[in-house]
């Protein structure tokens, strides 16, 4: 067997600073720092992972009278989606709401990425708002840019607070003016959790169904979903993936969205490498991974952020 890789931690770190590496984060890195064999209960103090939110949700909706498959019941999509027929939009994001609502504490990784002051937009496809929290902890301005799924008044646009801002401005993808040299925006790609109106949300928003995927790309397809700064932002920087798994929707959504930009490298003669982040992918993903330009890394996040820490003193 070859010996296992090392991502090359000074690199990434030194171009994180310069602001030349865009992190995405995926709903792996939520749960960094939760306990092993730990299970996720109403009570517990960390998020639950996707097929545990929507085993739960399947139980509230009675999921089983579908189907009592244990995989059907832990496709979050597909039981978000049997959710909201049978009880509504409203209530699915009420119930997302109170499960994801709650103040849970940052891990590792978003207290580092808080911590990197070149750092400049950071995409996630979370609804928590664990990096929110981390970057307040860290005193640590930010502009927040929400795809805005379940708002009625935005049509094609998207939610924007300026930093400091109690409530958003609702602008189209092409209005958006930030100065990504001064200023870090945090871009929650499929919608947030509202943790700043909570008992009464006023700007939850979920892509969560397979309707909400379609609608998504959709948009993608149209232009009307990535503000055009952040599109122009992403040329010649490289992307750092966090959290994802091939096998997860979420993922296969954010590389198809960025598929012209790969594309654009590639004929750029590769300008700028990336690199994915995964605790054991399957060959068939490593494939996936590089035929992208990708290099992927078998590594827990865990102790990926370690190696970045001991790096970063």
């Amino acid at each position: 067997m070859p010996p296992q890789l090392e991502p090359p931690y000074e690199v990434i770190l030194d171009r994180l600073r310069q602001g030349k590496v865009v992190p995405f984060v995926g709903a792996g890195a939520s749960i960094v720092g939760r306990p092993e064999g730990s299970q996720w209960s109403d009570t517990a103090e960390f998020l639950p992972r996707g097929a545990e939110l929507s085993s739960l949700l399947a139980r509230k909706a009675a999921f089983a009278s579908v189907s009592e498959d244990p995989q059907d019941q832990s496709d979050l999509l597909k039981v978000s989606a049997y959710y909201e027929q049978a009880s509504g939009r409203d209530a699915l994001r009420d119930e997302l709401h109170a499960v994801l609502g709650r103040p849970y504490r940052p891990g590792a990784l978003h207290t580092l990425l808080a911590s990197i002051e070149g750092l400049r937009l950071i995409v996630t496809t979370n609804y928590d708002t664990l990096l929110e929290s981390a970057f307040r902890a860290a005193k640590r301005p930010f502009d927040l840019v929400i795809y805005p799924k379940d708002s009625d008044q935005t049509g094609s646009g998207i939610l924007y607070w300026a930093s400091g801002s109690d409530s958003p401005s609702t602008l189209s993808p092409d209005e958006l003016q930030v100065d990504l040299a001064q200023t870090t925006v945090i871009f929650k790609m499929h919608g947030t959790i509202d943790d700043r109106s909570a008992p009464q949300p006023k700007y939850d928003n979920f892509v969560i169904t397979e309707d909400d995927y379609i609608d998504f790309l959709a948009r993608m397809t149209s232009g009307t979903a990535v503000p055009k700064a952040f599109l122009r932002h992403f040329r010649g920087r490289s992307f750092l993936f966090l959290g994802y798994s091939l096998g997860d929707w979420n993922m296969r959504v954010v590389l198809r969205n960025l598929g012209r930009e790969f594309e654009a490298q590639s004929q750029r003669g590769g300008a700028s490498k990336h690199w994915a982040i995964q605790d054991h992918p399957s060959a068939v993903e490593q494939w996936l991974w590089a035929s992208r330009g990708v290099n992927v890394y078998d590594q827990r996040i865990e102790a990926f952020v370690q190696k970045l820490q001991t790096v970063h003193g």
